[in-house]
């Protein structure tokens, strides 16, 4: 009898760099609008993200793009140059997993920067750079992060995640509306799920984020037509608020915020995928 054939791997996502290219500067500057509107009252006020005032969420918020300007004006490299200096190339959909470890480094950096100008101030420099940067630069630039190598166009989907996450928490933050990008809201979301999949490989559970993102994960029998036996789904703002930390799983489930049937269906071991 011949061996069992394995499973194919299952292809990465494919992101379109021109619209994600378009979908953080658009996000970028629906936050820089409500930021420069931001009173001095509102800066002052609890995030419920560790100690930080809206102020130094603010702050880190220009870092999302700030971060990139940081990146592109390095010299360019090889892979492997980049490779050296920085790490392994990070996976996309591994990216969430390997930010907790600089999470203490960018906390600090925070802190600092919001003390040096006032939010939009930081928001107009970063945008500007990012402006006369991004342009010109290559989407296959290997670029030296915090977390490893990574490729400028990966990087930038990153983005969507900092700048979705931190939207959501600023508008709850200080009492915003500041809209989502659909594009950025979109990779934002299927990032996430991708990791969830990364995590918990397997094909026993679909997890259902409509409209943009369905993915298999958990181990368990394999799911092949019909209704899958283990079913999550939510919407992406609670997708992201789960994912992150935000919001815990029982409290989801108890705000009929997040729907789960099936035996595996209990996500709760595996959430956040963020911290």
């Amino acid at each position: 009898m011949p061996p069992a054939a394995k499973p194919a791997k299952k292809r990465p996502r494919g992101y379109d760099p021109a619209k994600i290219r378009a979908a953080v500067s658009a996000q970028f500057g629906q936050v820089r609008e409500a930021v420069e509107a931001l009173t001095p009252e509102q800066l002052a006020l609890p995030t419920g993200l560790g100690e930080w005032t809206v102020r130094e969420l603010a702050a880190h918020l220009s870092m999302a793009v700030e971060s990139v300007n940081l990146c592109l004006e390095q010299p360019v490299r090889s892979e492997a140059a980049a490779v050296a200096e920085a790490g392994p190339v990070v996976v996309l959909a591994e990216w969430p997993f390997a930010t907790a470890r600089v999470a203490g480094a960018i906390a600090e950096n925070v802190t600092a920067l919001a003390a040096t100008a006032p939010p939009g101030e930081l928001f107009a420099r970063a945008a500007a750079r990012f402006e006369a940067l991004l342009p010109a630069a290559d989407d296959g630039r290997m670029l030296v992060t915090r977390v490893g190598a990574m490729r400028l166009a990966d990087y930038l989907v990153t983005r969507t995640v900092e700048l979705i996450a931190h939207t959501d928490d600023l508008n709850r933050a200080a009492g915003l509306s500041i809209p989502y990008d659909r594009q950025a809201l979109a990779a934002c979301t299927r990032l996430l799920a991708d990791a969830l999949a990364v995590k918990a490989p397997g094909a026993s559970t679909e997890v259902r984020v409509p409209p943009y993102a369905v993915v298999q994960c958990v181990p368990g029998p394999r799911h092949t037509r019909g209704t899958p036996p283990n079913v999550v789904e939510t919407d992406p703002l609670t997708w992201i608020r789960l994912a992150t930390g935000r919001t815990a799983w029982a409290e989801a489930l108890d705000t009929a915020r997040v729907s789960a049937s099936g035996e595996r269906a209990d996500l709760s071991g595996l959430l956040p995928l963020m911290t």
